[in-house]
């Protein structure tokens, strides 16, 4: 005969504040479910036996990194006085951006036209379209910059032909990189130190937002920049470019080059390779971003001396990607698949040495608009 066991939960009263299990509060907004996000261990078989890195992962956002942008953005406009209730918000965006924005418009009551390309996936602008957002499509790129300025041409038509709309120009906004500090701040108290960061590099938002407020604390902190073949934000041509979410056909303002103390370039099929192994090995995962600064995370864990810290932010999940980087056809279609990246990349020793195809490595950092004779670098030591 076996008896019953009974449990009985302690009363309140026994348990002291520090026994209770922390949960965040009730949110009573959309925003308030943005931060706070966690930080993974990301290490064996990723990366080899006794390393690894921190992932921070942006992911459990509702939509991802750019929630906290676009809230910022808005709140700060708005405080301004720069948006005006009600006005329509246009913006262009690959993607993440967008959902931000529409999550911004439901808390704050503007309605939100996104410019986007054909490039974008049908979950995401599906996605857009359930939560409000109009998603106005660009038919052709631009002859010399791309899909991204096409879209921003698009975005002045629209905002010439709607009175009192506003565009958060992601691009050059000093509010994009402000609204990282608590990103920054969140990875202090997760990690307690940090020696190297690891960040992958578009508008340029979070990586100077990140990067800016741990040298802060950290000052000796070494910041790696994440870029895709085929952007031209480190002085490497423009190419035709399959990743979303990273690189750019323009210079975007909000990048800090000072930051950076080293820069490498991921091709899609390196990104691709890391994702899928991610998945399979340690369950978080996500797109384009996240494969590239795995890839240069997993190898800086394998070379740096140990005990190094380092941390990586993870901008998004998967789930936009079903369709692209999990998807067989679509890689196989994209030559990206049977690819396995090699163990360590390229170097050159300045950005205009070269173009580059596949995953590079360089430690001399350009602003390529900065006014000089195209040979000056900005100064950080190669090793720290």
């Amino acid at each position: 005969m076996t008896s019953a066991v009974t449990l009985t939960a302690p009363s309140p009263g026994t348990l002291s504040p520090a026994q209770l299990l922390s949960a965040p509060g009730p949110a009573h907004t959309p925003a308030d479910l943005v931060g706070d996000t966690p930080v993974l261990w990301v290490g064996e078989p990723f990366t080899r036996a006794g390393h690894g890195f921190w992932a921070k992962l942006e992911g459990r956002n509702p939509g991802g990194i750019k929630d906290r942008t676009a809230l910022h953005m808005v709140r700060a406009a708005r405080d301004r006085g720069d948006l005006r209730p009600g006005a329509r918000i246009v913006e262009s965006t690959s993607g993440t951006l967008g959902l931000g924005l529409a999550l911004a418009g439901v808390t704050y009551g503007h309605p939100i036209t996104v410019v986007t390309d054909p490039g974008i996936e049908p979950l995401m602008a599906g996605l857009l379209r359930a939560y409000g957002a109009e998603v106005d499509v660009v038919e052709r790129p631009h002859p010399t910059g791309g899909w991204q300025r096409s879209r921003r041409e698009r975005v002045e038509q629209l905002l010439s032909r709607t009175p009192g709309a506003w565009c958060p120009d992601q691009y050059g906004n000093p509010d994009n990189v402000a609204a990282y500090r608590p990103l920054a701040l969140e990875l202090i108290a997760q990690l307690g130190r940090i020696d190297t960061l690891v960040v992958s590099v578009g508008t340029g938002g979070h990586s100077a937002g990140t990067a800016r407020v741990l040298r802060e604390f950290f000052p000796r902190l070494r910041v790696v920049g994440v870029d895709t073949t085929g952007s031209t934000i480190f002085g490497q041509p423009d190419a035709p470019r399959l990743m979303r979410g990273l690189g750019s056909s323009v210079h975007p303002r909000n990048v800090h080059y000072e930051l950076f103390d080293e820069v490498h370039w991921v091709s899609a099929a390196d990104a691709v390779w890391a994702v899928r192994a991610l998945a399979r090995c340690r369950y978080a995962t996500g797109g384009w971003s996240v494969g590239a600064v795995a890839l240069v995370a997993r190898w800086l864990a394998d070379t740096l001396p140990a005990g190094r810290r380092i941390a990586t932010v993870f901008p998004d999940g998967p789930q936009r990607y079903v369709g692209t980087v999990f998807d067989d056809d679509y890689c196989r279609a994209h030559g990206l698949l049977g690819h396995r990246p090699p163990e360590q990349p390229e170097e050159i020793g300045h950005p205009y040495e070269r173009t580059v195809t596949r995953w590079t490595r360089c430690t001399t950092v350009v602003d390529p608009l900065a006014p000089t004779d195209g040979t000056r670098h900005l100064p950080r030591t190669a090793a720290r």
